[in-house]
């Protein structure tokens, strides 16, 4: 298809990374169970504009830039980082009965999500190394095959996205009746994003650090 090789294992291979737990996927969940399916849709959109974003950046090459410049790379990290942290303690600090930490007006629910999909320069690099065992040499323009891609991961991801949409508002308001499960499930949430960020800190520390030494040695 347009010069896609095994168009089967592409999609399947696609569908895997959607399931595997992450930010993005806890950002739909939490967005669906506070806006309800507009929320939940709301927040798919925001990932799929940030996936699209990030996978024409890499086929323009910029995982390449990133590379050549590890500050830039490690700057863009931090602020990742640093998102996810900032959602996380909203989440933990938000009391019973007060606002929620999230906004639920849609437009927020996007901008969350596409946010969060944005900071996070590794999938750059991951679709420039990804792209490649997918390409039939020679077979299609380069843009026509890229396009036919980013395509795909768009339509996988709204039928996933809209399938966990649906799923989640059925069980939000069975949730909602139960304050405890519900307090309980926020806070849940809340340390999951907390986690994601500190990992991704440690690890851009971690890096940061060996590359320093790297250099003095």
């Amino acid at each position: 298809m347009s010069g896609i090789s095994d168009y089967g294992a592409f999609v399947a291979a696609i569908l895997l990374l959607l399931v595997i737990p992450g930010p993005c996927n806890l950002a739909m969940l939490s967005a669906t169970a506070q806006g309800g399916l507009r929320g939940g849709l709301a927040s798919t959109l925001g990932i799929m504009a940030g996936d699209q974003v990030l996978l024409w950046c890499a086929v323009a090459g910029l995982a390449a830039l990133l590379k050549a410049h590890p500050a830039t790379f490690a700057a863009v990290q931090w602020a990742g980082a640093l998102y996810l942290a900032f959602l996380g303690l909203r989440l933990l600090l938000a009391r019973p009965g007060h606002s929620p930490a999230l906004k639920l007006r849609p437009r927020h629910f996007l901008r969350q999500s596409f946010l969060i999909t944005l900071l996070n320069p590794k999938a750059i690099v991951f679709y420039m190394a990804f792209f490649p065992l997918f390409v039939k040499a020679g077979q299609a323009p380069e843009w026509l095959t890229f396009g036919a891609m980013a395509l795909t991961i768009a339509l996988l991801t709204l039928a996933y996205g809209t399938a966990v949409c649906l799923l989640t508002h059925h069980l939000a308001a069975r949730v909602r009746a139960h304050p405890r499960v519900a307090g309980a499930l926020q806070k849940l949430a809340g340390l999951a994003l907390l986690g994601f960020g500190a990992r991704a800190v440690i690890r851009t520390g971690s890096m940061s650090f060996w590359s320093r030494a790297s250099v003095l040695l």
